[in-house]
C-alpha cells in the first residue's frame, strides 16, 4: 500500500501502487484530496467519499474490471491507509464465477 499523509488518511499527492495478481500488474492510482471512509452501520455499510475519493474508488474499480485481470484480484483499503481514520476495512476483489 502507498504511504499515506500526514493525518493517516489517504495517500500522499497523486500516489500509484502496482500490485501483482496472478502475474499480472494492477495499478491503482489516488486522486490528491482524496477522503474516504466506511462505516459498518450494523444492517447497513456506508461509503462516505468526498469527490475526489469518488473516482479514486472508481478507478479502482475499474482496474479491477479490465479484461485480463484474474478472478481473485483484490485490493484492501484499511483505516489509515487508503481511508480515513476510524473506517472499517474495504475489499474490493473481482469474481468472475459468483
Amino acid at each position: 500500500m502507498p504511504m499515506t499523509s500526514g493525518d493517516g488518511s489517504a495517500p500522499v499527492e497523486s500516489t500509484h501502487l502496482t500490485a501483482v495478481a496472478d502475474g499480472t500488474g494492477l495499478r491503482f492510482g489516488w486522486d490528491a484530496d482524496a477522503r474516504i471512509e466506511v462505516r459498518n452501520l450494523g444492517t447497513e455499510v456506508v461509503i462516505e467519499a468526498n469527490a475526489a475519493g469518488l473516482r479514486t474508488l472508481a478507478g479502482h474499480l475499474l482496474v479491477l474490471a479490465c479484461d485480463g485481470v484474474p478472478d481473485g484480484a483484490h485490493l484492501h483499503l484499511e483505516d489509515g491507509n487508503g481511508l480515513e481514520n476510524g473506517s472499517v476495512g474495504l475489499v474490493l476483489e473481482r469474481d468472475e464465477e459468483g
